[in-house]
């Protein structure tokens, strides 16, 4: 019988990459042919659970014999210089979130997909196949709101407070914005899968909390090109908090995002004419969670064509808005958000 299965290599296998490995073996769409890592215990790891052959240097793992894509599950300030020597290589790339850490790296991937023609993923939550994004989604479009008046979305949580001297994440060129980068990122590429583009930012940032150079605290004005306004609040230095308050004129969607011990909740508030309190009531969440969307949808979209979701522009567009929220709160001015074309 004919394997189908994608031969992939992958760089970082623990931590972070042991996750990505565990998804990439649930789907059985993958083998993971070639591992390195700084860790030799990671890479024994890798090679006892799939296999993979423990490599002495990124150069070794490129030059692999078959393989056809590489998964990249390093720190952001090596994604780009990584994806790039891949992808000039003509392998297809799947790149762990935050993407990259500047404006001109984003330029870079773009262009080298450009010029490769390769696929290029990113690890962001796969937002079409998460059961609350979906039914927060069908909720939005099919009017059960209202029209959108605006939205709050907070994350929190300690991980700035154990940043210690010499880690990348306490360098503001290599981790901009801090928590902002660290976790926002993922709070607006599910706000644009949402409500679509985001076009300008405003921001205020603390900086003196703890003792890295990054932002500790950011609290931003988002504008979507739709005209849709919303609030951003991002902590690095206080207790874990996900939550998302949607406000419509029809009625509010409020959600608690899932923790380490429950599953995500919703609750809607109808509006009332009355001038009395509307009280709130539990919404069912439809549907089923996927933990592999993002990499069954890098899988298809190699053997297939079919669209990728998320894409390298989708980690862009979330990066893009980072860069202008410091940028916003460096100069005490709305920015314009660099605008990421379809490819």
């Amino acid at each position: 019988m004919h394997d189908s299965r994608l031969k992939v290599a992958q760089v970082g296998v623990g931590n972070f990459g042991a996750y990505r490995r565990e998804r990439l073996r649930e789907t059985g769409l993958f083998e993971l042919v070639a591992a390195y890592d700084l860790n030799a215990e990671f890479l024994a790891q890798a090679e006892r659970e799939d296999g993979a052959r423990p490599c002495d240097s990124y150069e070794e793992l490129l030059s692999t014999p078959g393989i056809e894509a590489v998964i990249i599950s390093t720190g952001a300030k090596y994604h780009t210089e990584q994806a790039v020597i891949a992808a000039e290589r003509g392998l297809h790339v799947l790149v762990e979130k935050p993407l990259c850490s500047t404006p001109q790296e984003v330029e870079a991937l773009l262009d080298v997909q450009r010029r490769s023609g390769v696929i290029m993923g990113v690890g962001h939550d796969d937002h079409q196949h998460r059961a609350a994004s979906q039914t927060t989604k069908r909720m939005i479009d099919e009017g059960e709101l209202g029209e959108i008046a605006a939205f709050e979305r907070t994350t929190a949580h300690n991980g700035g407070l154990l940043i210690k001297p010499g880690d990348w994440r306490g360098d503001p060129e290599k981790n901009p914005g801090g928590m902002l980068f660290q976790c926002g990122v993922h709070a607006l590429h599910e706000l644009m899968f949402y409500f679509g583009p985001i076009s300008q930012v405003g921001c205020m940032m603390r900086y003196d909390i703890h003792t890295t150079a990054t932002a500790d605290v950011a609290i931003c004005n988002l504008k979507f090109a739709s005209g849709l306004v919303g609030t951003l609040n991002a902590y690095h230095v206080a207790p874990y908090r996900h939550k998302l308050n949607i406000f419509g004129t029809k009625a509010n969607l409020y959600r608690k995002d899932a923790s380490f011990d429950e599953a995500a909740k919703l609750w809607k508030q109808r509006t009332h004419l009355d001038y009395q309190k509307e009280p709130q009531e539990s919404i069912s969440i439809t549907g089923e969670d996927d933990n592999c969307g993002n990499v069954r949808s890098f899988y298809h979209a190699i053997r297939s064509g079919t669209p990728l979701y998320p894409s390298l522009e989708d980690g862009a567009r979330a990066v893009a808005v980072v860069f202008a929220a410091e940028a916003a709160a460096i100069s005490g001015k709305t920015v314009d958000v660099m605008p990421i074309a379809k490819s």
